[in-house]
């Protein structure tokens, strides 16, 4: 089917005549427009990319510029189906989700359009090339982490259907001028809810991040959302990516790494040495939020809106009750995102509640909960 795109509000009809289908809230691009303010989406505009797609800088006709998402495979649903999802989408509004202005779809091209954002990703400020690297001091890094656990807070709680974003991580949490945190690609959960994903056919996001249960057993809630949060704040902490570095004399992960150190009452060796002013008691009640969203057993993490507060310190909680990360580990031949080297094992379902999970050989004989690909 070709389908042109073009206006704002207006009507998408296709050549065989299908009734005319109109969106409210976004605005429809032609495929040429979007090449032109791409210059035909040209390597030196590519801002980035993922399992989803890539996304390039784009300036529109009328100067504005925007990030300009090509996606990287068709969603099953029809055209209504699909244009319906965006427009549902486009209402999702809350200062820390990044703004979906609009989107276009001809014959197979399949575009998203988003704002703009001047600081590129956290991946990029703060986990990537030096060269690239802005020095973020404690107070933004605490902003970064508030702003990103109220934008997520908003999708698992306060819109209905709620939405499980499946791929929390330092490159979908974006910076404006100011580098506030916007979280990106929350829509593509819903538009790409199984045929698109980093991992396996069924089972999205990216390794590193990823909690166990929903890694080993597809079991998917929000808790899958706050296992991979509670990642991404030990990495703002300590400036290193979880995925790309080892930690200590055995060479561990990230999150087993942080847990040695807290029996050891190490905690603060885990802080950035770039970092060289810092509040302590903040520091540490930050990496001890990060362990209570990586437990193991799904059911003890907390909620998203609990985790605001606690990062506020605006509720108490009892250290006592931290159990044991849950730890992912991926065979060598498994790649992530950046490789296409799929997980065995058949696809698992997707589970839309919020029904704790239990994570079934949890070794007692051992501190940290280690879970192998079958």
């Amino acid at each position: 089917m070709h389908l042109c795109c073009f206006g704002y509000g207006k009507a998408v009809q296709s050549p065989r005549h299908e009734k005319d289908i109109t969106t409210n809230n976004v605005r429809l691009f032609s495929y040429n427009i979007l090449r032109s303010a791409t210059r035909n989406f040209h390597p030196s505009n590519k801002l980035g990319g993922g399992g989803f797609g890539v996304v390039y800088r784009g300036i529109l006709r009328d100067g504005i510029q925007v990030a300009v998402k090509s996606l990287s495979a068709e969603s099953e649903q029809g055209i209504r189906e699909f244009l319906t999802e965006i427009d549902m989408i486009s209402n999702v509004r809350h200062p820390n989700l990044v703004k979906l202005i609009g989107c276009c779809i001809e014959g197979s091209n399949r575009v998203l359009v988003y704002e703009y954002l001047e600081n590129n990703s956290l991946a990029s400020a703060l986990l990537g090339p030096w060269s690239r690297r802005v020095d973020l001091d404690w107070s933004q890094r605490v902003a970064i982490c508030i702003g990103t656990a109220q934008g997520l807070a908003f999708l698992h709680e306060d819109i209905n259907p709620h939405i499980v974003h499946r791929d929390i991580k330092a490159s979908n949490i974006l910076l404006d001028r100011d580098f506030n945190p916007k979280i990106g690609d929350f829509g593509l959960a819903k538009l790409f809810p199984d045929n698109v994903t980093h991992v396996t056919t069924r089972v999205a996001g990216s390794m590193g991040y990823l909690a166990p249960e929903y890694a080993l057993l597809g079991q998917l809630t929000k808790k899958a959302d706050i296992y991979s949060f509670g990642v991404l704040i030990l990495e703002i902490v300590s400036g290193r990516s979880n995925s790309k570095s080892a930690w200590g004399e055995d060479l561990m992960l990230l999150v087993e790494w942080i847990w040695k150190l807290r029996e050891e009452g190490r905690l603060l060796d885990i802080l950035d040495p770039e970092l060289v002013e810092f509040p302590a008691n903040e520091v540490l009640l930050f990496i001890k939020v990060a362990l209570f969203c990586i437990q193991a057993a799904s059911n003890q993490r907390p909620s998203m809106k609990r985790v605001v507060k606690m990062l506020r310190n605006e509720v108490n909680f009892n250290e006592k009750l931290l159990t044991p990360p849950g730890v992912y580990k991926v065979h060598p031949t498994v790649k992530d995102s950046a490789g296409d080297s799929p997980l065995e094992g058949s696809p698992p379902e997707v589970h839309k509640d919020d029904t704790p999970v239990t994570v079934p050989s949890i070794s007692t004989s051992i501190n940290i909960f280690k879970m192998q690909p079958r």
